[in-house]
């Protein structure tokens, strides 16, 4: 079968403004990360959190994600970097793994929180969506690096790959799974599913929106490994990442059934801004002095009536005002 039609392998890799030469790998990272701040800061000041702390977590949280997703590749490829050791910190030259960055960054504002005794379960729920747009956008750095496609196809949505950048094997091979594509649309997707549960306001506890990220992002990343050709290392079938993502998935389904028992109760006054604080007025207690004046009935007893009278006026079963 024939391509009807493919995704062209990029124009460029970077943009050179001046003396600058600006990757197009870590500026994508770049924009993802400030519009994924930008949305973890206002849903924890909706929560009630202080935005500065916000704010200095969603930094510590990118440096300790930097420094974390970097560790997480050059651990596994330690030797090949001993010949080059000045290639370690070349991050725009691609080479982040998405959970060394999710442990590092996690780990970092972890720390901060505690540190500061601010609203951990609050910052969890911003921080779940606010992960996946900064993916969705980030993903496409890959596809600038020509890294991290799948295995060859010749559907209309695949992906040309120039012959200096496949892999040992798949040299005779020019169209390949966009899986840097797929990915990104998975996390796209997920950031709407995440806004639109915290919405509905399914979930009781405070905190609980991270774990159904857990669990959609592995979902996700567990399909995508299978196609990927990038991994020599398999136990079981399985890639590494593979292994991971299915830990994720079992991690957030765990904490979420736990977190949803025990974790703190969500506060309506900070989800809804606008709800009143004001209590139904047919909860009021009734006003005793609205019991007397002009609204009272012309046949009410008169003060000197007889004791009896007045009795049986108020228990009296036919009484309109009982």
């Amino acid at each position: 079968m024939s391509v009807v039609a493919n995704i062209p392998p990029p124009p460029f890799s970077g943009l050179s403004l001046g003396p600058l030469d600006l990757r197009m790998y870590g500026l994508l990272i770049a924009v993802g990360a400030l519009l994924a701040f930008q949305l973890l800061v206002s849903r924890y000041a909706r929560f009630g959190g202080e935005p500065a702390v916000a704010e200095r977590a969603g930094m510590l949280a990118l440096i300790g994600g930097l420094i974390g997703a970097r560790i997480g590749y050059v651990i596994p490829r330690f030797d090949d970097f001993l010949t080059r050791p000045g290639d370690i910190l070349a991050i725009w030259q691609g080479g982040l793994t998405f959970f060394g960055g999710l442990a590092g960054g996690a780990l970092a504002v972890i720390l901060y929180l505690r540190r500061v005794k601010a609203d951990l379960p609050a910052m969890l729920d911003a921080f779940a969506p606010a992960l996946p747009l900064a993916q969705a956008i980030g993903r496409w750095g890959n596809y600038f690096n020509q890294e991290l496609y799948g295995r060859p196809t010749d559907v209309p949505w695949a992906l040309e790959v120039e012959e200096r950048f496949r892999r040992p094997g798949y040299t005779d091979a020019t169209t390949f799974h966009p899986t840097f594509l797929y990915e990104s649309l998975w996390n796209l997707g997920l950031v709407g599913v995440l806004l639109w549960i915290d919405r509905k306001g399914w979930l009781r506890r405070r905190g609980s929106l991270l774990f159904v990220y857990l669990i959609g992002y592995g979902i996700g990343r567990g399909w995508i490994e299978l196609l990927r050709i990038d991994t020599a290392e398999r136990y079981l079938g399985l890639s590494r990442n593979n292994l991971i993502a299915i830990l994720v998935v079992v991690i957030g389904v765990v904490g979420l059934r736990y977190w949803e028992r025990h974790g703190p109760p969500k506060d309506p006054e900070s989800d809804d801004p606008d709800e009143s604080d004001d209590p139904d007025e047919s909860d009021a207690p009734d006003d005793p002095d609205e019991s007397d004046g002009s609204d009272a009935p012309d046949d009410m007893p008169e003060a000197d009536a007889p004791e009896e009278d007045l009795g049986e006026a108020v228990d009296a079963p036919d009484d309109p005002e009982r």
